[in-house]
């Protein structure tokens, strides 16, 4: 996640596949050992990660305002340049939650892995196969939200 000289890079597709991977291993080795044991999974369980990454993406696109310059050249901007220490924050929170929802994605992968081949065999297989998809669909939204804040507070010569 930093590069050659020291500085941190943008997050990596790759560094977020493994933390699924290895989550998506863990979830299924948990849920296959421990499934009769769990109560039933609230539905709306994944809606928060998605909540999450919407926030940090309406986040983003402020932050991408006030740091890209004005289109027209003529004038003072009207806008509020991003601290350093902002703009460093806010990417120190996209990387955390990229990670955290790639490791969440990988979880529902996992619980999807196991219950959704006992879809037709037990009702509450299916009811947890269908919250599994909302979680993963949540998860994604998350990574993306993240994602999408963490480049968003690129100064435009970075890219």
């Amino acid at each position: 996640m930093s590069t050659a000289d020291g500085r941190m890079g943008l997050t990596r597709w790759r560094d977020l596949a493994v933390v699924g991977l290895v989550a998506a291993v863990a979830g299924y080795l948990l849920v296959r050992v421990s499934y009769s044991q769990i109560p039933p999974l609230p539905r709306l369980a994944g809606v928060l990660a998605a909540l999450l990454g919407i926030g940090e993406g309406v986040a983003g696109l402020g932050l991408r305002r006030r740091i890209r310059p004005r289109e027209q050249p003529t004038g003072p901007s009207p806008r509020r340049p991003v601290e350093p220490l902002t703009a460093a924050r806010a990417v120190l929170v996209a990387k955390a939650s990229a990670l955290a929802g790639a490791a969440l994605a990988g979880l529902w992968l996992g619980l999807l892995g196991y219950v959704v081949p006992l879809w037709s065999q037990f009702a509450a297989a299916a009811a947890d196969s269908i919250t599994g998809f909302i979680g993963l669909a949540g998860a994604v939204v998350m990574v993306a939200g993240a994602l999408f804040l963490e480049r968003s507070c690129l100064v435009p010569d970075q890219r």
